[in-house]
């Protein structure tokens, strides 16, 4: 039997700091089966999915939170690994729109995403930029999560793609 756990992370940058990860998790034999890593205002943050057998799991979070005297924070969410729930359809998001307070609540009462600003090539403006992977139940009205975020683009004068993903697709 396996646990999952998943990791949030966080660190000053440095060279170093994923190998650090990785051999701790392999020292007490988990699988590393998904991560998302960044550096963002010279912290290292990230969210790691590991898959431990259960007699290991208790030992490996110790030594993920002994990380800590190294500089790296590490929580840890734990469950038993899923079983076969009911598929998932996977949907693309992306908008374009210029930066403005409030921005990410109003598009979070429909999703979680992942966002980042740049300067608008013309007028050199701040625009928000989302791009997110979702995953909604086979059975969900994926027209009417589509039509809110079109009346929320229109609201919001915004380019939005919005689009199905084949089974698999990144």
């Amino acid at each position: 039997m396996t646990r999952s756990l998943v990791l949030t992370v966080i660190g000053s940058d440095r060279p170093g700091l994923v190998s650090l990860l990785s051999a701790t998790a392999r020292s007490y034999g988990a699988n590393w089966l998904q991560s998302r890593l960044t550096t963002l205002a010279g912290q290292f943050a990230g969210i790691v999915h590991l898959q431990v057998p259960t007699a290991r799991a208790d030992d490996l979070i110790a030594g993920l939170q002994q990380l800590g005297s190294q500089g790296l924070r590490v929580i840890v969410a734990t469950s038993e690994d899923e079983d076969a729930a009911s598929p998932n359809v996977s949907l693309r998001l992306e908008l374009i729109v210029q930066d403005r307070p409030g921005i990410v609540r109003e598009i979070s009462h429909a999703i979680a995403s992942h966002t980042d600003c740049y300067s608008a090539p013309c007028s050199g403006e701040t625009m928000f930029r989302a791009r997110a992977r979702l995953s909604v139940p086979a059975g969900a009205d994926t027209a009417a999560l589509r039509a809110t975020l079109e009346d929320l683009a229109n609201d919001l004068m915004v380019d939005i793609n919005f689009d199905e993903l084949a089974a698999h697709a990144d």
